[in-house]
């Protein structure tokens, strides 16, 4: 659990003022659910700077601009908080384990929303990181309820290529497990490989954060590869709809979400999904 990683790492007490921290996994209504939800984050925050050559790497100016990034604080925050009433038992996963740093604009722009409010509360450090563990440390995996890809752009360097989680998510959903996902979160499905062989999202309706969004928010040349495209390109039927948009897709145990403004929403379909098993 996270609990015992958090020992076993024996972070300073600055790194443990997490408030209620350990409400979720110490609760009686947590004792009581038998629901376990795997929450897998970035652990990316170098922003665009590999995608800069040597020379503008040497240009104060530009690395001025070079953006820190992590994962997008609403994403988690807001599905987090209909599970937490639930009851539900959450781990969070990133790909490199310890703290995951969450993406600084989010943290600003969400700072009045009071979801955002609440997990930075019960779960944040004071430097808007997130302790985790990578999937590997995580036993029994299949035996989890569901699998839960959040965004943030440091997704884009971090999640289609990590094998470990890759099976993790295919072995949840080969277990009848639900697997699920948000605005660049999808990210984290496109290398998904069923024990049938074909690829999770062949054949299945989904949905993500947009190219039309990425040349909307600036990014569409910036990183290694676009969402949208690369899920077409595996098979999936792609559902979208105006830029901003709140639009969620469900295709039997696969729940996917476009973009923040779809992340409660995921929430509250997994959480259908679930009470549905």
């Amino acid at each position: 659990t996270l609990l015992h990683h958090k020992h076993q790492h024996k972070q300073s007490p600055s790194q443990l003022t997490y408030h209620n921290y350990n409400h979720q996994y110490t609760m009686a209504e947590a004792a009581k659910s038998s629901i376990r939800i795997l929450v897998v984050v970035s652990s990316y925050t170098q922003g665009f700077i590999d995608r800069l050559s040597e020379e503008e790497k040497k240009d104060d100016a530009i690395m001025a601009k070079t953006d820190k990034t992590g994962w997008y604080l609403p994403e988690v925050a807001h599905p987090y908080v209909s599970c937490k009433e639930k009851g539900y038992e959450m781990t969070f996963i990133s790909p490199k384990g310890g703290l995951a740093d969450c993406d600084p604009e989010s943290v600003s722009s969400y700072a009045k929303d009071e979801a955002c409010q609440t997990f930075t509360k019960d779960c944040m450090n004071d430097k808007s990181q997130l302790p985790t563990v990578k999937i590997s440390e995580v036993a029994d995996v299949a035996k989890y309820d569901a699998i839960f890809y959040a965004g943030g752009n440091g997704v884009m360097w971090d999640f289609k290529d990590n094998e470990a989680q890759n099976k993790a998510a295919a072995a949840i959903y080969d277990a009848g497990g639900i697997v699920s996902a948000v605005c660049h979160g999808p990210a984290g499905l496109i290398n998904v490989k069923l024990s049938d062989g074909k690829y999770l999202v062949d054949g299945k309706t989904v949905c993500s954060f947009t190219n039309g969004e990425e040349i909307q928010a600036g990014k569409f040349s910036v990183f290694p590869f676009l969402v949208e495209t690369e899920l077409k390109n595996r098979g999936a039927k792609f559902s979208c709809v105006k830029n901003w948009g709140c639009n969620v897709e469900r295709t039997d145990r696969l729940i996917t979400g476009q973009n923040p403004a779809s992340a409660g929403a995921v929430g509250k379909a997994v959480i259908e999904a679930l009470e549905q098993k």
